[in-house]
């Protein structure tokens, strides 16, 4: 095995990234070694990059929560998983395991919790350290580059499905049909909801209908809320706010339904004010979430690998990273770009 590895590498924040050469590292006791076969961009990826958030990751470090791979090399004390074993390095990285949190499924929030390509070194590399407690188990028949966004933008958007708590036949928003937006659309429907996309994007809403939404609505044009309630009676039972947008969690919180739940998985930097009358008065609930636990994390890779969801996928290579995060920045990607590590 070569003894250097190729990374794309923030060393800087707002500062292109680098493709640098570092060692490829040695798993320690409860680790494991997983050699990368690819590796979703998330925008995420883009704010860490730019440390937009209030918690920032420190340079030098590499991005990238969707690395998916083969485990090459295992630590001392290691026995659930196995070396061959196909295993994605998702950005709940680690947890301490016996906090209130851990114990009832909520490892996301956890204080100790490690975050891949963020506090962790991450997916934009050709080799990645994990955890074996807390990686994805890929299942048989599902390839690397269709897996990779399934472990980020897919768990997410289903755990947020879920915390709507809206059930068959109702009405769900999702708003942003985007990256993580093509996959709520799709999971929407096969969890039997009936689905309502909205965007600013004519061309990422006609990707929504033809993935199954029964409703399109652009934001742009007209009041969305008022669109919304006046075609579906009311308004969403649930609404799951996808996009970096202030104005669009503005416009969740209206398209809401009297005791719906809005839910916010959308991370763009500032405050957003809520409607205290009318939330207070309709019932309203507002919800973060917060990616998923290793639970939802299995029932989101099921339905990809039944078929019942899909990821619009484009292929690039590792060296393509600073063009992607131009687009990705400019809303200039339909669905989600993989790097692919057999063209690093």
């Amino acid at each position: 095995m070569a003894k250097t590895m190729q990374t794309a590498t923030v060393t800087a924040f707002g500062k292109p990234l680098e493709l640098r050469e570092w060692d490829i590292p040695t798993p320690g006791p409860g680790q494991i070694l997983v050699k990368t076969e690819a590796c979703g961009v998330c925008h995420t990826d883009l704010h860490a990059a730019r440390g937009d958030w209030p918690l920032k990751p420190s340079p030098p470090f590499v991005p990238g929560h969707e690395g998916i791979g083969i485990v090459v090399a295992l630590g001392a004390g290691v026995t659930n998983v196995k070396q061959g074993e196909r295993v994605g390095v998702p950005w709940l990285y680690s947890a301490c395991g016996h906090c209130e949190y851990c114990l009832s499924a909520w490892e996301t929030v956890c204080a100790e919790a490690q975050f891949g390509g963020y506090t962790k070194n991450g997916g934009f590399a050709e080799y990645i350290l994990a955890d074996p407690n807390y990686v994805a188990h890929i299942p048989a028949g599902l390839k690397a580059t269709e897996a990779a966004p399934i472990i980020c933008a897919g768990i997410t958007t289903y755990k947020g499905i879920k915390e709507t708590e809206a059930k068959p036949g109702e009405w769900i928003v999702i708003s942003g049909a985007g990256g993580l937006g093509h996959l709520a659309i799709q999971y929407a429907k096969a969890m039997g909801l009936n689905v309502c996309a909205v965007d600013i994007d004519d061309s990422k809403l006609a990707l929504a209908k033809r993935l199954g939404a029964d409703l399109t609505i652009n934001a742009m044009a007209g009041d969305p809320a008022e669109t919304l309630k006046k075609d579906t009676g009311g308004g969403a039972h649930g609404v799951l706010i996808t996009a970096p947008s202030l104005p669009a969690f503005k416009q969740g919180v209206a398209m809401t339904r009297k005791t719906g739940t809005c839910v916010l998985v959308g991370l763009p930097p500032g405050e957003f004010p809520v409607p205290l009358f009318g939330v207070v008065a309709d019932c309203i609930t507002i919800r973060g979430s917060f990616v998923g636990n290793r639970k939802d994390m299995a029932e989101a890779l099921a339905f990809a690998a039944a078929g019942k969801v899909k990821a619009d996928i484009e292929l690039q290579p590792l060296s393509a990273i600073n063009e992607v995060f131009d687009r990705l920045e400019h809303g200039k990607v339909a669905g989600r770009v993989v790097l692919d590590f057999a063209t690093v």
